[in-house]
């Protein structure tokens, strides 16, 4: 559940990219008509913009019979001192602009220590993150518009970070056996990989000299 409606674009998107489904809500009437017939599994209240109204909705979802768990609410920094006397109507916060990498693991953290969620499997590597149940990626929080072959790609670097693979190794390994291009389809697909992390980083794929690529760091290099 995300409050309030409709929800701020770079949290929905950031929730999105993790692959939480999501329903925005105005008002706890809202919350009761959208309510799953499981349960909402949590929540993130944004309380920047309307702080009296959210924080009202925190407090009535705390009086349910069932008390509303795990609630994130998320803030601006200058109404950081609106939390005293308040620490039982949420479970977590974070401050705005939210860094979707630190929303995900508030996230992730909150459903693991309830049990009220389940964190989707993700690769990740520095700036980079891959959803494997939705090819999605994104690297420093910015979504990549990925082929599929670009994806499987990604995938298969950055799931073995610093071995080196020949050309010939990747074609085998992500095009397959069955495929009949030459080493140029690998070359071109890095180049495209690439651009698209940008340059601040591309270099997360390196060229190895004479043999092929390299994802990340070596384990030898310091």
């Amino acid at each position: 559940m995300v409050f309030p409606d409709p929800g701020p674009a770079a949290l929905t998107q950031a929730l999105a990219l993790a692959s939480y489904t999501w329903k925005a809500v105005g008002s706890l009437e809202d919350a009761a008509d959208a309510e799953p017939d499981d349960g909402w599994s949590g929540g993130v209240i944004c309380a920047d913009e309307h702080p009296d109204a959210a924080f009202a909705l925190c407090r009535a979802l705390r009086k349910r019979d069932v008390p509303f768990t795990p609630l994130l609410l998320v803030l601006s920094p200058q109404q950081l001192g609106a939390l005293e006397l308040r620490e039982d109507l949420f479970d977590d916060f974070c401050t705005t602009p939210c860094d979707p990498r630190e929303l995900e693991t508030r996230l992730s953290h909150l459903f693991w220590r309830t049990g009220r969620g389940l964190r989707p499997e993700l690769v990740e590597y520095g700036p980079l993150v891959l959803n494997l149940e939705t090819y999605q990626a994104s690297v420093a929080g910015r979504p990549l518009s990925l082929t599929f072959m670009e994806y499987e790609l990604l995938k298969f670097l950055a799931t073995h970070p610093g071995k080196v693979f020949t050309r010939e190794t990747l074609l085998s390994r992500v095009w397959g056996y069955e495929y009949y291009g030459g080493a140029r389809t690998v070359d071109v697909h890095v180049r495209r990989l690439r651009a698209k992390l940008g340059e601040e980083h591309a270099n997360l794929i390196s060229t190895v000299r004479s043999v092929g690529y390299r994802f990340g760091q070596s384990r030898w290099a310091l």
